[in-house]
């Protein structure tokens, strides 16, 4: 694991990026775009508005501040995007057109130009950036110190100094600081940070642990088998990285579009300048005034806008909806998706064991079980325990417990001892209870409840079994709605989980998943969507835990539940704010009317360019119909972008 203040330090290294960075001039860069757009677009206003009033030079003189004002964001990163890529881009163009229109006296319209570009560049800034924080959350979990055991003295050393066969001492409760194999204890080990199993796994001597993941129950002697920056822990951070750094198609495409738009534009405008003069017999002003009209009117403002207004008012629908869409790029995305990649715990399930049968010794008296139960669970902080105690208070209608408990002892990974008066009861798994016991207790009912993907647990009061308690992690209410409403739209759907194969396949059934992969650690996750997007190209990703971060970031869209984990909510491109899972289908019905909106809104404002360019060869219009062809037609492509908040 690198610690915080290395990865904040580390800024020479160019082959690893800084989010931490990048966050901090992100955040202060989208304000100071969008306010200076805003400030450009009253200064023309105002101007506009006291013309009467004020001399020409006055009137020229704000409109160079409204251009500086809207355009210096704009103009400073074509620039160096130019210098950088060697090649002009969108952003140069139109500074060129309001440069050119205001050469030839159009002052207004080419501060309009700036305006509306730089106003629409500045939205775009603010909406994707909004979401983009550092993963600290994540470095968090992993300790920053460990317990090393050297010639049998305990020393307190930082997690970076581990090295591969050091002996660590992980005390219970604790987390885990680094990767290795447990070779003197038992615990049981909660590894819901890795793969979001929301039930402890017994482990002990020769068994493997994982950073970030703690000892409930028991101490353990760990000897580290990996270097802290080869930690499973490390890859998920890395993974998120990786899979971020990756272009989408669709913003490759555009930025080859632009390059070549650019060059079209630029080589007709010059063309424009001369050729009429030399083959038509124009004079050189009027070939100079074409060329200006035509740098104005080919601009891109209404193509610009036939995007950033409807994608605004789809964010803005969908987060009126509960789902909140980061950029675009993501809602132009999820229409095109043709399979969904679930998480168990915490997405289609409730993430929290809860009690679902109870079998009793016929003669037994079952509250009194319960009610003993319940005040010996009541000591432990294991989440089956918490479940039994939730149940038992439930079932009696109670909210303490009266009863007195002696010699409470934890055995970890197989139950709890403890003493009621004069009797021993004991409250454990099938080897605690006794195999063959066990096995018989009830004719065998214990077999087929962990058939179903349940957690078996047995009461024994005096060495014999009086009852029988099982419990599962539910599925969520709106989980099999959701897949219904999917399936309509013919999206595959599979399931991803760290559980076995038994608990795995009870709830892909149960929720109408029509597939599921068990066992899944987070490199796995991401392996498993790699493949799915090899077959079905376009693939979603829905999760809540720290472990679906990799996969969430690999998949073409990240779907996160809103009560899931910071970095998986960080990680993804859309969040369930209210945890419905429903409305992913909501989200796919929006996400198709945006790209048929933004295609009419293409298809459009590429005529109108090519109606304007082709009057404007012929001298039909002059530069102040240009520009009123030009930003009428990006009015009205605004308009039909905003029919989506409706």
């Amino acid at each position: 694991m690198i610690p915080k203040s290395e990865i904040l330090s580390d800024t020479n290294d160019s082959s690893v990026s800084n989010p931490f960075k990048s966050l901090r001039f992100s955040s202060f860069s989208k304000h100071i775009e969008l306010i200076a757009a805003v400030l450009s677009g009253f200064i023309i206003l105002t101007t506009w508005l006291i013309s009467d009033n004020i001399n020409h030079p006055t009137w020229v003189f704000l409109h160079l501040l409204a251009f500086v004002i809207g355009g210096y964001a704009k103009a400073k990163e074509g620039i160096e995007e130019t210098i950088a890529n060697k090649e002009l881009n969108v952003e140069m163009l139109m500074v060129f057109a309001a440069a050119g229109s205001a050469t030839i006296g159009y002052w207004t319209e080419g501060a309009i130009l700036i305006f509306i570009f730089a106003l629409s560049g500045a939205l775009e800034t603010y909406t994707i950036n909004k979401s983009k924080k550092e993963i600290s959350s994540l470095m968090d979990l992993q300790p920053e110190t460990a317990i090393l055991l050297q010639n049998g003295t305990e020393k307190v050393v930082a997690v970076s100094e581990l090295g591969v066969g050091d002996l660590i001492l992980v005390k219970a409760g604790e987390r885990i600081p680094a990767d290795g194999m447990i070779k003197k204890g038992l615990s049981s080990i909660n590894e819901s940070a890795i793969t979001g199993e929301s039930v402890p796994i017994t482990k002990q001597e020769s068994h493997e642990v994982f950073a970030g993941t703690v000892a409930v129950d028991g101490t353990i002697h760990v000897q580290i088998t990996k270097s802290s920056d080869q930690t499973l822990f490390q890859k998920i951070i890395n993974l998120v990285h990786s899979a971020q750094d990756e272009k989408s198609p669709s913003q490759l495409f555009i930025e080859r579009f632009e390059g070549t738009y650019v060059k079209v534009v630029l080589l007709a405008v010059v063309a424009m300048m001369f050729l009429p003069y030399l083959l038509l017999g124009w004079t050189f002003t009027e070939s100079i005034y074409r060329a200006m009209i035509l740098l104005v009117v080919a601009s891109p403002c209404a193509l610009v806008a036939s995007i950033m207004p409807a994608t605004l008012s789809a964010i803005s629908r969908g987060a009126k909806n509960g789902v909140l869409f980061k950029g675009g790029v993501n809602i132009e995305n999820l229409s095109h998706v043709k399979a969904i990649a679930f998480d168990k715990t915490g997405t289609l399930s409730n993430g929290k064991p809860v009690v679902t049968d109870t079998h009793f010794k016929p003669g037994t008296d079952s509250n009194s079980i319960m009610e003993i139960v319940g005040a010996i669970e009541h000591e432990s902080l294991h989440p089956l325990a918490k479940a039994l105690t939730s149940y038992s208070k439930q079932k009696l209608g109670i909210e303490s417990f009266s009863i007195d408990i002696a010699n409470h002892t934890t055995i970890s990974g197989n139950g709890i001892r403890a003493s009621v008066g004069d009797d021993t009861w004991v409250i454990g798994n099938t080897r605690f209870a006794g195999d063959r016991e066990a096995m018989e207790f009830q004719n065998g009912i214990a077999n087929k409840l962990a058939s179903e993907g349940k957690t078996v647990v047995f009461v024994l009061k005096n060495d014999e079994i009086v009852a029988l308690i099982a419990l599962k992690d539910t599925i969520r209410k709106d989980a099999k709605h959701a897949i219904q409403l999917l399936k309509k739209h013919n999206i595959y759907t599979v399931m991803l989980t760290g559980d076995n194969e038994t608990t795995a396949r009870a709830i892909a059934n149960e929720a109408g998943i029509d597939d599921f992969i068990a066992g899944c650690l987070p490199e796995e996750k991401v392996d498993h969507l790699k493949n799915l997007r090899r077959k079905y190209k376009q693939v979603a990703m829905v999760g809540d835990g720290i472990n679906d971060a990799p996969a969430l970031a690999t998949a073409n869209v990240g779907i996160a539940m809103g009560e899931g984990t910071d970095v998986a909510l960080e990680t993804a491109d859309i969040v369930l704010m209210k945890n419905d899972l429903a409305k992913i289908a909501g989200a796919f019905n929006l996400s198709k009317k945006m790209n048929k909106v933004v295609k009419q809104n293409v298809v459009f404002s590429l005529s109108v360019i090519t109606f304007l360019i082709i009057t404007n060869l012929f001298q039909v219009i002059d530069l102040p119909l240009g520009v009123i062809g030009h930003e009428g037609s990006t009015i009205l492509v605004i308009l039909n972008g905003l029919r989506l908040l409706r």
